[in-house]
């Protein structure tokens, strides 16, 4: 049996149990379940918050997890974990293999061997929100195939008898030094820009379901790192009928730091977003 052990570094998330049950035991837990939703993917001290939201609307009877991650660019293969389980401080999780292997069976695939952090900074969570479901490790690029990706996982799932929940991981705007992009210059002016304008158009067309323009949004206006993530779940959501997506929480790294302090020059935004059923 092959266990893909922890491989992000201390302070990603908590690495004993009883930290991560602290951390997570105060989530207001959400009795509308959600079929599936997107979360971020920075440290749990940015960004635990928030993609503890999202984590804990997903549907508590799930059987599988399909964890779509990114940081996987256009032209690439999407990445699936090969092995049959998955560590994490709580336990581990076993990977479903019969939907992965169906997958990969219509698809042209690579096997996931990299350090990255978009799937198993979650993994925690799954495994405490959802704790007898089995995952699904893959990451999909940022390209319009990952909407039709995304299709076929619900259509596949659904032929395999599948309970299953689908969360993507992307983080949003990336600005100032740190990242080379900082349009607004700095200070509270970039920040509300980020908050109020980047952030939203991109997260306003994720609500309106238009993958084109979510594609075009990130693409251009540098609005998330993980676009194929978020077009995997919109194109499963589409699948099952859903609704649109709804905001559950919005924020910026900024929020993890000292209200009164002066502003940070790079910072980073974060939402978790869900997809219920009609």
């Amino acid at each position: 049996m092959m266990i893909r052990r922890r491989c992000l570094p201390a302070g990603w998330y908590p690495q004993r149990e009883d930290q991560i049950t602290g951390f997570l035991e105060g989530i207001p837990k959400n009795t509308r379940p959600a079929l599936a939703a997107v979360a971020p993917h920075a440290g749990w001290f940015y960004a635990g918050t928030i993609a503890a939201a999202s984590v804990s609307a997903l549907d508590p009877g799930a059987d599988t997890v399909v964890i779509i991650g990114g940081h996987v660019p256009a032209g690439m293969p999407p990445l699936f974990a090969q092995e049959d389980r998955v560590s994490t401080p709580l336990g581990d999780i076993e990977l479903d293999g019969e939907f992965r292997d169906s997958l990969q069976k219509e698809c042209h695939f690579g096997a996931d061997r990299y350090q990255d952090n978009t799937v198993e900074v979650l993994l925690p969570m799954v495994r405490y929100f959802i704790p007898h479901a089995r995952v699904l490790w893959l990451r999909l690029p940022g390209e319009i195939t990952s909407f039709e990706a995304g299709k076929r996982i619900g259509r596949i799932g659904n032929a395999l008898g599948r309970n299953m929940a689908v969360l993507g991981s992307t983080d949003l705007t990336h600005y100032g030094d740190n990242y080379d992009f900082s349009p607004q210059g700095r200070g509270k002016k970039a920040l509300d820009w980020v908050r109020d304008v980047n952030d939203r158009s991109f997260i306003h067309a994720v609500e309106e379901g238009n993958p084109e323009k979510v594609l075009e949004k990130a693409r251009e206006d540098k609005s998330a790192c993980s676009v194929g993530a978020v077009l995997g779940v919109m194109g499963f959501a589409q699948s099952q009928g859903t609704g649109n997506a709804e905001l559950l929480r919005y924020g910026t790294s900024v929020d993890a730091g000292d209200p009164d302090g002066e502003l940070p020059a790079s910072f980073v935004g974060y939402a978790a977003l869900a997809w219920y059923k009609r």
